[in-house]
């Protein structure tokens, strides 16, 4: 087994815009997790999945973990380009249940399996926790296993040192009581070559009603190393009005791995979107995905789809920026982001 005990040995996780081999997803299936509360069909939301894994499909292949339940549903909505895995899993959100990968000069790749508690125990995850570990072992990865609760989208990463992540979710008492930021940090230095991590309040009094209890991929997104895009709002009476105010103010004083403070550029949540019947909407447009060449944004049938894309065009000069619309999606509290991970290209040297 390989060992990763600091920076200097070399093992890292790179940068979501470092070159993919492929994109993992895991296709929805339970109707009575997503029926039960979030006021949508089944059939609609396999639908936004498919969009999203046949949008990316233009762009780099896609690993589509599905029960066996639901392979011919599967079949019939996603293209070519999207490998079908048959797998027994709960639920459908492969940025959290699915392995983060890490790469060595030298070594390869290979991969960290949280430990997943869906969000502090929030849903069924008896096949979910061991999802990382099960990918890692079809791709034949060394897997790097810890007692830590954490979920992908609870962090960012720049790929050069810089993780940023909540406390609500991580200092949660739901997922790691007892351990401390420090405790943390030193996991993340010894398993994804961390130097600097950024805390930011994430939505310590759950006023949005996220499961999530504040993943940071709701909060910001690198553009760059020492760029961020950051997600705020036009409504300053607003719940969330606060928590995005604390969040950026975090931010504004915070510096990365490099010393550097960060350039950042706003964008606007679609709140005309927003179901206000709804348990909880993902309203967010950071919660973007970057593939090969492109940005795979979300969508919602509304006018901010336009000023947001045009932001993500400023942001990623080069990318082709492709809207997804996803209204169904976002009932279950989640985005583009959250359904996405990135397997790097990564080439052994020498």
């Amino acid at each position: 087994m390989h060992r990763n005990d600091d920076w200097q040995n070399g093992w890292h996780m790179p940068a979501e815009w470092v070159p993919h081999a492929a994109t993992w997803m895991a296709f929805p299936h339970n109707i009575s997790l997503w029926e039960g509360s979030w006021r949508v069909t089944l059939e609609q939301v396999q639908e936004d999945f498919a969009r999203v894994a046949n949008a990316i499909a233009r762009f780099e292949p896609v690993k589509m973990v599905v029960d066996p339940s639901a392979v011919e549903r599967a079949r019939e909505l996603c293209g070519a380009n999207v490998e079908l895995l048959p797998i027994a899993i709960d639920d459908s959100w492969c940025r959290d249940s699915g392995p983060t990968f890490v790469c060595h000069p030298q070594l390869g790749l290979a991969g960290v399996s949280w430990r997943f508690n869906a969000w502090g125990g929030k849903s069924a995850h008896g096949l979910d926790e061991g999802l990382g570990r099960r990918i890692l072992n079809q791709l034949g990865l060394e897997c790097f296993g810890t007692p830590l609760a954490n979920e992908g989208g609870a962090i960012h990463v720049d790929g050069e040192g810089t993780l940023i992540t909540t406390e609500s979710v991580l200092l949660n008492g739901n997922r790691n009581p007892g351990i401390s930021k420090r405790e943390i940090e030193d996991v993340f230095s010894r398993l994804l070559g961390i130097r600097k991590t950024i805390w930011l309040p994430g939505d310590p009094d759950y006023v949005t009603g996220d499961m999530t209890d504040g993943h940071v991929d709701g909060v910001c997104a690198f553009a760059r190393p020492g760029a961020l895009l950051v997600d705020a709002t036009r409504d300053p009476n607003s719940t969330y009005a606060k928590v995005a105010k604390e969040n950026r103010r975090a931010l504004e004083l915070a510096t990365d791995a490099q010393g550097r403070s960060f350039e950042m550029l706003e964008l606007f949540e679609a709140s005309d979107a927003v179901d206000p019947e709804a348990e909880v909407f993902c309203a967010s447009y950071t919660n973007f995905y970057l593939a090969n060449g492109a940005v795979i944004m979300p969508a919602y049938g509304i006018d901010a789809d336009q000023t947001a894309a045009e932001t993500l065009r400023l942001a990623f000069p080069g990318r082709e920026v492709v809207p997804v619309q996803i209204n169904h999606l976002a009932h279950g509290g989640g985005g583009v982001h959250c359904i996405t991970q990135q397997q790097p290209a990564w080439l052994v040297r020498g």
